[in-house]
C-alpha cells in the first residue's frame, strides 16, 4: 500500500495554510456596508486623478440582461432645470440618488462575494474530478471491461474524496440558502421580487427543493461509491463471481441515477448562479468536464505510482488506453463548447448572449483559452 511521503504530505500543508490564509484574507478585505464601498471608490477615482468628476454616466449591471444608468448629478440637474423646472430637478435628482444606492448596493454584494466564490469554484472543482472519476469506474464494471482492474484501486483511492468534498460543497449550499452569501440571486427574495423571470421558475428554484436535490445527488454518489468500495474489497477473496455480477449490475442502475442526477446538479450548482440563462447542451458540458478531468487524475496518479515501484501489472498499454479517452472526451468537450457558442451566438437572443458576452469582455484569456487547453493541447 502506498502512503504518501513526508516532503508530499509537507507540500500539500503548505498549500492548503497558503489557501486558508488567502481565504481568510478575502474575507477580511471585503467591505461591510455600502458607505465602505463609496469610500473605497472614492479613494480609486482620486488616485486616477478625479475621474469621476469628468464621468457623465456610469453602466452597472444590476441583475442579468438589465443595466441601469447613473448619470452625473450637476449636469442632470442643470439640464432638467433649463427644460422641466426645478421641481422635475429635485425628482430626478432623487431617483438619481436611488440608482446610485442600488449601484453601490450591488458593488458591495460583488466585492463580499469574490472569497465565497473562490472557496466554491475550489470545492466543485475538486469534487467533480472524484465524481468523474467514479463514473469512469462505473462504466468499467457495466461495461465489463478487462484492461481496467489494476487500476480500480486507484480509481477507489480518488473516490474516496466523495464524502469529505461533499460535505464541503452541500455546507456551502446550505450556507447560501442561508443568505451568507450573494452567489445565486435568486435566493434573495427582494431581487425574485422584482423579476417576473425568476419568479416564473421558483416551483424548482427555491431553497428548501435546492438542498433536498443536493442532499439526493450527493447521498447517492456517496453510497453507490460505498457498496462498490466493499464490494471490491470482498472480491480479493472471493471464490466465484458473484460479488462481479453484484457489481455489474449495481454499476448499470447507478449510471440510470449518475446521468439524470449529474445533470440537475449542473442546473443547479452551475447554471443557477445566473438564472436568467440557459442551455440545453450544459448537462452534457459539465458532464464532458468532469469525465476528462477524472480520467486525467487517474492518469498522472498511475503514472507517479509506477515511477516509484508501485502498480506492476500497469503497463503503457493501460496509460496509452487512458490518453485515448482523455483525447476522445477532449474532442467531445469541444464539440458541446463550438455547438453552444455558435448557436447561441448566430440567434442572438439577448437573455442568452448575455452569457457569452460578459465572459468575452471579461474573461477573455481564459474563455479563449479553455481552447487551446482543451482541444489544441490534446491533438498536439
Amino acid at each position: 500500500m502506498y502512503t504518501l511521503s513526508s516532503k508530499l504530505k509537507l507540500t500539500a500543508i503548505i498549500f492548503m495554510i497558503v489557501g486558508a490564509i488567502g481565504l481568510i484574507y478575502g474575507f477580511i478585505a471585503a467591505p461591510e456596508t455600502v458607505e465602505d464601498v463609496k469610500e473605497m471608490m472614492a479613494s480609486e477615482h482620486h488616485g486616477e486623478g478625479h475621474a469621476a468628476d469628468d464621468a457623465t454616466e456610469i453602466h452597472v449591471e444590476q441583475l442579468p440582461g438589465e443595466t441601469v444608468e447613473v448619470e452625473d448629478v450637476q449636469g442632470y440637474e442643470s439640464e432638467v432645470a433649463h427644460t422641466e423646472g426645478a421641481e422635475h430637478a429635485e425628482a430626478g435628482h432623487g431617483e438619481e440618488a436611488s440608482h446610485e444606492d442600488e449601484h453601490y448596493e450591488h458593488i458591495l454584494h460583488q466585492l463580499q462575494n469574490k472569497p465565497w466564490a473562490a472557496l466554491y469554484v475550489a470545492a466543485f472543482f475538486f469534487f467533480m474530478i472524484s465524481l468523474g472519476v467514479l463514473a469512469f469506474y462505473a462504466i468499467q464494471y457495466a461495461a465489463q471491461a478487462g484492461w481496467s482492474p489494476v487500476l480500480f484501486r486507484v480509481m477507489e483511492a480518488i473516490t474516496a474524496y466523495l464524502l469529505p468534498g461533499g460535505i464541503i460543497v452541500f455546507v456551502l449550499l446550505v450556507l447560501s440558502g442561508l443568505h451568507m452569501n450573494h452567489l445565486f440571486i435568486w435566493m434573495d427574495p427582494e431581487v425574485v421580487a422584482h423579476d417576473e423571470i425568476i419568479q416564473n421558475k421558483t416551483a424548482y428554484l427555491n431553497v428548501p427543493f435546492f438542498l433536498i436535490r443536493a442532499a439526493i445527488y450527493l447521498g447517492g454518489w456517496i453510497f453507490f461509491r460505498h457498496l462498490l468500495r466493499k464490494n471490491s474489497i470482498k472480491m480479493d477473496d472471493a471464490k466465484d463471481n458473484s460479488i462481479f455480477k453484484k457489481n455489474f449490475k449495481l454499476s448499470a442502475g447507478f449510471l440510470v441515477f449518475f446521468i439524470v442526477t449529474e445533470s440537475m446538479m449542473s442546473w443547479d450548482w452551475i447554471m443557477s448562479l445566473d438564472p436568467h440563462w440557459f442551455s440545453t447542451l450544459f448537462g452534457w458540458f459539465v458532464f464532458a468536464s468532469l469525465f476528462v478531468s477524472g480520467i486525467t487524475t487517474i492518469a498522472i496518479i498511475s503514472i507517479y505510482l509506477k515511477s516509484r515501484g508501485y502498480l506492476e501489472f500497469v503497463n503503457d498499454s493501460h496509460i496509452h488506453d487512458l490518453a485515448k479517452f482523455m483525447f476522445g472526451i477532449s474532442i467531445f468537450w469541444t464539440y458541446l463548447w463550438f455547438s453552444q457558442f455558435m448557436l447561441i451566438w448566430y440567434s442572438n437572443i439577448p437573455e442568452e448572449v448575455v452569457y457569452f458576452i460578459q465572459r468575452m469582455e471579461d474573461y477573455q484569456l481564459p474563455f479563449f483559452g479553455m481552447l487551446i487547453t482543451n482541444f489544441l493541447f490534446p491533438v498536439l
